[in-house]
């Protein structure tokens, strides 16, 4: 079907601001369709090919980061903490998957967010929501909920330089395998220490054998270099239009925003703007599947945005609740299966297990996290699918905004350092432990299928 990247503006469009000045709109537009992309075409189509590869169960996906990016909070440190979170975790998951792990970062462009409701009132007072700092500000006041198109200039160079910094440190060394294993060593503590420090030692063990054998990061470049991509939520479709650009090599169109976007739950109506200017895009993209995800749009969502059919292209995000992925995701994947339809299978464990906890903040059990994930394997398991990824909120930083974990977080503890604008983060020492859970479900998971094949 023709496509141009602008035939999202007949569709109907959710969850994204009307914004009062409509020249001051159309000038920021001009302006960041003159402005460089962010990321390039061929990176795109490498994440592309891995991506294919975890469908395939030869990879797997580990994406992770901000709820939603701040203005305020934005600084190295907190870039460099949540990428070594990433590295820490990806190492974790390598060796108990024994295979690749594609890391995608929600870094250097998650900055918009959908709300359940148009309007905040506190007070007797109505102002439009909180929809992240690239349309407006945190800031209970009437000018600073106004939304404002200047803000997409201040996100995009923003994005840039995490982006400059996440390649500096990808290449530059701070990802020397060595370096992250020893990083790790200091995590382990807590009621499951002793099987965390097994695993630890089981990794030194490998990592000692192939320093013995003469492959050291000073000889094999791979060792001390990594493949990282960003991603975000393609909710803002006005700046999204103006970074979309065309292949010169291959006449594709690219979100230059992201090396992946995605859909989320509340904007992927079928005939909706967000699936239609995501369908023509080249980039992988993220269909998110919550409870309300029904067979038949699923078939006509997969039919837009993959029409043919590629791996990679789709990576469909589970996300349900501790409790709730059995009366809905073996549907789904039976729908995919009866269909023929080749995508990736993510678990996103932290959008259905939300509540407000009894001193008031939005919080996220941990242990209903684990919960959603060892659901997510099992039903994989007992289906004979992939269980491709993993898709968790998280942060570098020592935040208390999720209960549990091995620091035991507890509601009193949640406003020592609750620093989220929007959703409740796993905090680095939750996000490492979630690592050794998962890498358990993947060793798991990989012993059975060798037996089976024995």
């Amino acid at each position: 079907m023709a496509w141009s990247k602008a035939d999202w503006r007949a569709k109907p469009r959710v969850q994204m601001p009307d914004y009062p000045d409509a020249d001051a709109l159309a000038a920021v537009e001009a302006k960041l369709a003159r402005y460089p992309l962010l990321v390039f075409a061929g990176e795109a189509r490498t994440l592309r090919a891995e991506l294919a590869a975890a469908g395939r169960g030869e990879a797997f996906l580990l994406q992770g980061g901000d709820c939603a990016e701040s203005f305020a909070e934005f600084s190295s440190d907190n870039i460099r903490d949540t990428f070594k979170v990433m590295l820490q975790m990806a190492m974790v998951l390598t060796y108990g998957a024994k295979v690749p792990v594609v890391k995608v970062g929600r870094m250097a462009g998650q900055f918009a967010k959908p709300r359940s409701a148009p309007m905040e009132v506190k007070d007797g007072v109505e102002l439009p929501s909180y929809r992240g700092d690239i349309v407006n500000e945190l800031a209970f006041t009437e000018a600073a909920r106004m939304p404002d198109p200047a803000k997409m200039l201040e996100a995009y160079t923003q994005a840039a330089a995490t982006l400059n910094l996440l390649r500096a440190f990808s290449k530059g060394g701070f990802a020397d395998v060595h370096q992250v294993h020893q990083w790790t060593l200091g995590f382990a503590q807590g009621e499951r220490a002793a099987q965390y420090r097994d695993m630890a030692s089981r990794i030194q063990d490998t990592l000692d054998f192939m320093t013995a054998a003469g492959l050291t990061s000073a000889n094999n470049s791979e060792l001390a270099t990594v493949d990282f991509y960003t991603s975000h939520e393609a909710l803002l479709l006005e700046y999204e239009e103006a970074l979309c650009r065309q292949d010169s090599l291959t006449g594709q169109w690219v979100a230059g925003s992201g090396h992946m976007i995605w859909i989320g739950d509340r904007t992927r109506q079928p005939d909706g703007a967000h699936v239609e200017f995501c369908r023509g895009v080249s980039n992988p993209i993220g269909l998110k599947c919550g409870p309300t995800t029904s067979e038949d749009d699923l078939k006509v969502l997969i039919e837009k945005l993959n029409p043919d059919n590629d791996m990679g292209r789709l990576t469909l995000i589970a996300r349900f609740g501790a409790g709730k992925v059995g009366d809905h995701l073996p549907r789904l994947i039976r729908t995919v299966e009866k269909i023929g339809a080749n995508v990736v299978w993510s678990c996103d464990p932290m959008h259905g297990n939300t509540i407000k906890s009894s001193s008031g903040y939005k919080t996220r059990p941990f242990d209903s996290v684990l919960r959603e994930v060892q659901e997510f394997f099992a039903i994989h398991r007992a289906e004979g699918t992939v269980p491709g990824g993993v898709h968790f909120e998280m942060t570098g930083q020592d935040v208390t905004e999720c209960t549990g974990g091995v620091r035991a977080v507890t509601d009193e503890d949640l406003s020592d350092r609750y620093h989220t604008a929007c959703d409740p983060r796993l905090n680095a020492s939750q996000a490492l432990e979630l690592a050794f859970l998962v890498a358990e479900e993947l060793s798991g998971l990989r012993a059975e299928r060798a037996r089976a094949a024995s």
